[in-house]
């Protein structure tokens, strides 16, 4: 593993997606979002997706067009995202609800024709900091088996909740199966072994190898009932109009779904009853030997508070060999 300062991720980053095709803006924009996924000790999300998303822009033949959106409701949007990468779409979708949201108290924005929407509690972070609670989900290709079989059906459907709060938000953010894709392809890079039970190969036999999993199918979490939320998950990210199986990496689906508590009762009394009730839990009487009890969003903002005292980062020499490639390409 090698160090780097954070200015020197963020210059590594923005030079990769320059080098890709991206603007100014638009590589600041897909750097930031990385690099909260860094600072928040989820190095498969952070630069070496970015290495993932050169990848992809290098072996897709047609460029990706403009944003545009496809259907409107003073409440509602959906957006075709121009197999534009998700980190701009889903931020587009994102300033959208809150306008709509602000302006009526409610919105549901839908995306498709894009790919790696990123980590939903960076959106949710930035909407409870408006004020507003919501929800994200969001649809892929078919790379998970649902609960019982061994071929994929549904996508890593991650989904996430965000609740105002102070001193910082309530962000539950999952996704619905036993490993996340870009943990796999970081794994099959570095040539380590994914975990027992996580992942089946082309036969549907159980696999460790990365690569065989990635022509196979990962398992769901949460048995039945994680199968089932999966499902549910992957037919919101429909909603936008995405395939149910899209080929490759392309056309994930995005639902956001956003709502000003002032709608529905007094927001700033809202956000008081929240941090109430979750100081209530921290202070939860632990299991014996345990270190507490947590609060969705804790362990990511104290990991990023840590991170940003350090200043610093640890990154795997492949991914950081493979971004000063593409940033000099």
């Amino acid at each position: 593993m090698n160090t780097l300062t954070l200015s020197e991720a963020r210059a590594l980053v923005t030079a990769a997606m320059a080098g890709a095709g991206h603007g100014p803006a638009e590589a600041d924009l897909i750097a930031d979002h990385l690099i909260d996924c860094e600072l928040r000790g989820l190095p498969f999300g952070g630069l070496a997706r970015a290495v993932s998303i050169v990848e992809r822009v290098r072996t897709t033949a047609e460029a990706p067009q403009p944003m545009r959106v496809t259907a409107e409701t003073p409440v509602s949007a959906t957006l075709d995202g121009g197999d534009q990468v998700g980190y701009l779409v889903g931020m587009r979708a994102l300033e959208l609800a809150v306008a709509k949201a602000r302006a009526h108290g409610m919105a549901a924005v839908a995306a498709r024709n894009t790919w790696y929407t990123g980590m939903f509690s960076y959106y949710l972070e930035k909407a409870t900091a408006a004020g507003f609670a919501g929800m994200i989900a969001g649809s892929g290709p078919a790379v998970v088996a649902p609960h019982g079989g061994t071929e994929g059906r549904f996508g890593t459907n991650p989904i996430a909740f965000g609740f105002p709060a102070t001193p910082t938000p309530v962000i539950w953010d999952i996704g619905t199966s036993t490993v996340m894709y870009g943990e796999v392809v970081l794994k099959a890079r570095l040539g380590e072994k994914l975990q027992p039970g996580q992942a089946y190969d082309a036969t549907g036999n159980s696999t460790l190898d990365p690569a065989a999993a990635l022509q196979g199918a990962f398992g769901v979490w949460g048995g039945h009932k994680g199968s089932g939320l999966a499902v549910v998950v992957q037919l919101l990210g429909m909603l936008s109009g995405a395939a149910a199986d899209p080929p490759g990496i392309s056309d994930c689906g995005f639902f956001v779904l956003l709502l000003d508590p002032a709608a529905l009762t007094d927001a700033d009394d809202y956000r008081r009853r929240v941090t109430t009730f979750t100081e209530s839990i921290r202070a939860t009487r632990p299991v014996e030997g345990g270190s507490g009890v947590r609060v969705p969003f804790d362990r990511s903002a104290a990991c990023r508070a840590e991170a940003l005292r350090r200043g610093t980062i640890d990154v795997s020499e492949p991914v950081i060999a493979a971004l000063r490639k593409a940033a000099h390409a």
